[in-house]
């Protein structure tokens, strides 16, 4: 865990690769979308992103996260999902330090994530799908 945390400096943080936008991880051919809320959070606010193709969706909260984290796909770009990015700054880390090499953190929480949902995108989607 020490090698991953000094490689976490001003230079990573600063050149944002660590965070990747949702508009960016939906638009990918292939991906990985991570929700690390809890299983209540879940139930409350629903993500399912059917009508993204290339995307495969998993929900594993975070505290489920070190025994289920060989579900997560190695070698594709991974987008980890919670609302304040707390929980995914934690999973992002974690996931590094289990040899994942294209994690990313989703910024922008429910508002960056609810405005790629919006009628006209989702209805554009399902036409071009």
């Amino acid at each position: 865990m020490e090698e991953v945390l000094k490689k976490l400096t001003l230079d990573f943080f600063g050149a944002g690769c660590h965070k990747i936008t949702p508009i960016k991880l939906l638009n990918m051919d292939k991906a990985v979308f991570v929700d690390v809320r809890s299983h209540e959070e879940r139930a409350t606010l629903g993500i399912h992103l059917k009508h993204h193709k290339g995307i495969q969706f998993l929900h594993i909260p975070l505290d489920e996260l070190p025994d289920r984290y060989e579900e997560i796909p190695r070698g594709e770009t991974i987008g980890i999902f919670c609302p304040a990015n707390v929980r995914s700054t934690i999973a992002m880390v974690y996931l590094i330090y289990k040899g994942y090499k294209q994690v990313q953190i989703i910024e922008g929480g429910y508002a960056a994530l609810t405005d790629e949902m919006k009628p006209g995108k989702v209805l554009k989607l399902i036409q071009e799908n």
